[in-house]
C-alpha cells in the first residue's frame, strides 16, 4: 500500500495531525486543512442555525461561522476556560471554526501507528473518524474533518 493522507478502506492512515482535547478525549484533524489556531473571540448567535453552530466571528473582517465540537459529538456543554481555542480549518465552502477545549500538540503518525476504528465503543459516529492514531502511550481519535463538518457546512454556506 502506498502512503496516503487519507486510507478509508483500511482505517490506516500516515502523515501529520494537529490534536486537540474535547473532554477527556484526544482527536486530531489533518495539519494541511488547519488554516490557524485564534483564542476565543466574541460569537455572535445566528438564528435558525443547527445546534451545534454556536455562531459566528469576525476574523479580521471575515465572517467566519463557528461550531462546538462538544455539541456535534453529543457531548454535555462545560465551563469555559482559558484554554479554549477555535481552530480554523478550510472546507469546500470557505473557512469554518470549530470551539475545542485546548490544543495538544501537532504529531507525526505513520501506517504502523494508526488503525481502523473499532465498530462500537467510541463516543463519537465512526463515520467521521478516519483511523485511530497509538503514539507515545496515548490513543486519539484521528477525523475526517469534511465529514465532521458535512451537515454543518451546508447549513452555513
Amino acid at each position: 500500500m502506498t502512503s496516503s493522507t487519507t486510507a478509508p478502506t483500511t482505517g490506516r492512515v500516515t502523515g501529520t495531525y494537529l490534536t486537540f482535547q474535547v473532554g477527556p478525549e484526544e482527536y486530531g484533524i489533518e495539519i494541511f486543512k488547519v488554516r490557524e489556531i485564534i483564542g476565543m473571540l466574541p460569537i455572535t448567535p445566528v438564528p435558525g442555525s443547527p445546534p451545534e453552530m454556536i455562531g459566528v466571528i469576525n476574523l479580521r473582517g471575515k465572517v467566519i461561522p463557528v461550531i462546538s465540537i462538544r455539541t456535534r459529538f453529543g457531548m454535555p456543554a462545560a465551563e469555559a476556560h482559558p484554554h479554549n481555542v477555535i481552530i480554523v480549518v478550510e472546507n469546500r465552502q470557505g473557512e469554518i471554526g470549530i470551539a475545542v477545549d485546548r490544543v495538544a500538540e501537532v504529531a507525526r503518525f505513520t501506517e504502523a501507528e494508526t488503525e481502523a476504528p473499532p465498530a462500537y465503543g467510541l463516543a463519537v459516529d465512526t463515520t467521521c473518524v478516519s483511523a485511530i492514531g497509538k503514539s507515545q502511550g496515548r490513543i486519539r481519535i484521528l477525523l475526517d474533518i469534511a465529514r465532521v463538518l458535512g451537515d454543518v457546512s451546508a447549513a452555513s454556506a
